[in-house]
């Protein structure tokens, strides 16, 4: 859909002051128009959900106004296919499953399967009829009852459990490498002399070379795009592929562009909510994919960040989105169009995975990996 903006009328342009004005987050209802504090409260509703901020109501900022217009309790909750119910009440039942001991999954909003079973095993506990939806006599029974886990929060814990027994070695581990944009979509332009560069091209390269460096490491490697023009895939549809292929990683690759020159660096994204919720795994793999590149090519840190975008929300495995670098930025982009610098960045990711699997008793300093040594490891045990 096209974006609604600042200066917009209509029956949409109501409806996002209605949810804003239930949420707190605005005044009044009228003027039905977009104006300066529509735009406002707009702004710090992405802010407070982990969305890019940029005051536009675009399909992710929709989606997320029309999910948190939902209350645990004020409807009934159920499975439904093929189109599941999504809402801040799906994720609050969640939340509050998770903490009484019963594995929803990750908290995602979206009454799935997954979580119809922790309902229907809740159910089961307590003595009412096993029907996996959430009604009035099962929200009475969460009310009723307290949390029974404590020391953590489970789905994490799990999270961190999985990787801990899976051990240290990279051999016959899957991940997704996700080239964003790709198709008609180019991401960022930045014409550069008689060449013009764009995101797409840079970050197939990267992802391009980054495959090729972790399938020598013994991990089995899928592109989620090649180099030629191709339908645009949302993050919906991008997750939707990790999980299909049974990934352990996803890492999507993306570069920058600002109105000012003076933007520049790196920054790393991972699944997390505006209420400090986040998932311990992704976090640590953003934190360490953050410190390896920084370190091994002394961009300027833009640290990691929560946000709630569909990819890092939806996949099932820990997920990063890395920003590596503004096209707009004439420090950035010299570095980004010389391959021997995008080499450096790839060695910092495929340095940043093997760590994520080392134990943290064992792990090691940023920068010290020599990744040409994975290879050879792995020659060894062949």
């Amino acid at each position: 859909m096209r974006s609604i903006r600042r200066g917009d009328t209509g029956v949409a342009v109501s409806e996002i002051r209605s949810i804003l004005v239930g949420l707190e987050l605005l005044a009044e209802a009228e003027p039905d128009v977009f104006d300066e504090a529509l735009e406002t409260a707009v702004r710090a509703f992405q802010q407070s959900r982990g969305l890019g901020v940029d005051g536009l109501v675009g399909d992710e900022t929709w989606g997320a106004l029309d999910a948190a217009r939902w209350r645990l309790g004020s409807r009934a909750l159920f499975h439904s296919v093929p189109d599941a119910l999504v809402g801040e009440d799906v994720r609050a039942l969640q939340e509050r499953l998770l903490e009484m001991g019963y594995d929803t999954g990750r908290p995602d909003a979206v009454y799935g399967a997954r979580t119809a079973r922790a309902v229907a095993q809740f159910q089961r506990e307590v003595g009412l009829v096993q029907d996996g939806s959430c009604g009035p006599q099962t929200m009475k029974a969460l009310r009723r009852l307290g949390r029974k886990v404590v020391g953590g929060r489970p789905q994490w814990l799990r999270e961190a459990e999985a990787f801990r027994q899976s051990g240290p070695n990279l051999v016959g581990k899957t991940i997704v490498i996700d080239p964003g944009h790709g198709g008609d979509d180019t991401g960022v332009l930045v014409p550069d002399g008689p060449l013009r560069w764009n995101e797409a091209d840079l970050v197939f390269d990267l992802a391009s070379r980054l495959e090729g460096r972790l399938s020598a490491a013994g991990m089995r490697v899928h592109l989620t795009r090649g180099p030629s023009p191709a339908a645009p895939m949302s993050g919906a549809e991008r997750a939707a592929l990790a999980n299909t292929l049974g990934a352990d990683l996803l890492i999507s690759l993306h570069l920058d562009g600002h109105t000012s020159e003076a933007a520049e660096g790196v920054a790393t994204y991972h699944y997390g909510t505006g209420n400090g919720l986040s998932s311990t795994v992704g976090e640590r793999l953003a934190n360490l994919v953050q410190r390896e590149i920084v370190v091994r090519t002394g961009m300027h840190d833009c640290r990691t960040h929560a946000k709630t975008w569909d990819l890092l929300r939806l996949t099932r495995m820990p997920t990063v989105r890395v920003d590596l670098g503004y096209l707009t930025s004439p420090a950035d982009r010299e570095r980004l169009i010389d391959p021997m610098f995008r080499e450096q960045i790839v060695e910092a990711l495929l340095a940043a995975v093997q760590r994520m699997y080392f134990p943290v008793e064992r792990d090691v300093p940023t920068g010290s990996i020599d990744v040409r040594q994975l290879r050879l490891a792995l020659a060894d045990k062949v």
